[in-house]
């Protein structure tokens, strides 16, 4: 998340973690918080190691109903409240430093247009949006701006007035009015995207663009699978067009494909292009090509 797209969301410093449930927190939490961030301060940025190694919180039962690291918790939860910021990682561990946001909105006008601007934000990275998931996306605003929980609904109806929109088969969609699709154009990449992609996110608008049906079988038992424990996505110019399953043995890439139409596309380019893909892969896990 960028600078300026946080600063939409903050302050919510005096609102629970979803997470932790609706109660505010109690005093011996507000207690430990407080010397927590006093010590980051101290410090200026601070491993979850060196805060654990000096209060020693424990651990706790988490979302899951297991147990976890009650410091990671607590610093989680001062990072959702604004009170710390993530510094930087080291070896995908978050380092933390302490943080101030700005001031709140200074009135209704103003915090409308706040809200209006993240609306804006996440309609870019997710258009185009059928009615039903413009609708979901803003309502799940509420995890990014709980303070405005109740202002939702009416973020909504503003967004649809100011997005442009046509309806196509009995379908209302939604775009950012800067956006001309018809500028767009279609390049010969092949991608493998994750299940969470933007372009993958909503299952629904995934079938209704593509024709098929995505699931991420991480969960489902082996022989109930039909695309793979961890498939990906696989993009062909504007089309998904089927799924790979990735893996790595002896230090080398495997790569298992399936399509929607049984076969891979039959010009060259394509397969090419996949080439140019499984090569990006290698590059990012550090394999031999």
């Amino acid at each position: 998340v960028t600078r300026s797209v946080q600063a939409l969301m903050h302050p919510r410093s005096d609102t629970c973690v979803p997470a932790e449930g609706r109660a505010p927190w109690p005093a011996e939490r507000r207690k430990q918080a407080q010397l927590l961030l006093e010590f980051v301060r101290e410090r200026g940025a601070v491993h979850p190691r060196e805060v654990d190694d000096h209060f020693s919180h424990g651990t706790v039962r988490n979302y899951w109903g297991g147990s976890s690291n009650a410091t990671t918790h607590l610093l989680d939860a001062m990072l959702y409240r604004g009170l710390l910021r993530v510094a930087r990682r080291e070896g995908g561990i978050r380092i933390y430093t302490a943080h101030q946001h700005g001031l709140k909105p200074a009135d209704a006008a103003a915090r409308r247009t706040r809200i209006d601007e993240l609306v804006d934000v996440a309609a870019h990275i997710y258009a185009p949006l059928p009615g039903a998931c413009l609708s979901d996306l803003v309502r799940r605003l509420r995890f990014a701006v709980p303070q405005w929980h109740s202002e939702l609904k009416s973020a909504l109806e503003r967004a649809k007035q100011r997005l442009s929109h046509a309806r196509v088969d009995g379908i209302d969609w939604y775009w950012p009015a800067e956006v001309n699709a018809a500028r767009c154009a279609t390049q010969d990449t092949v991608r493998l995207l994750t299940p969470f992609d933007p372009v993958v996110w909503d299952r629904d608008r995934f079938e209704l663009l593509w024709g098929w049906v995505y699931r991420l079988e991480a969960y489902t038992p082996a022989p109930k699978r039909k695309l793979g424990y961890y498939a990906l996505p696989l993009l062909w110019r504007d089309r998904v067009i089927g799924w790979g399953n990735l893996s790595v043995k002896n230090g080398h890439l495997q790569s298992e494909f399936g399509y929607v139409e049984s076969h891979p596309p039959r010009d060259r380019a394509f397969k090419r292009e996949l080439d140019a893909e499984l090569d990006r892969m290698r590059a990012f896990l550090g394999l031999e090509s």
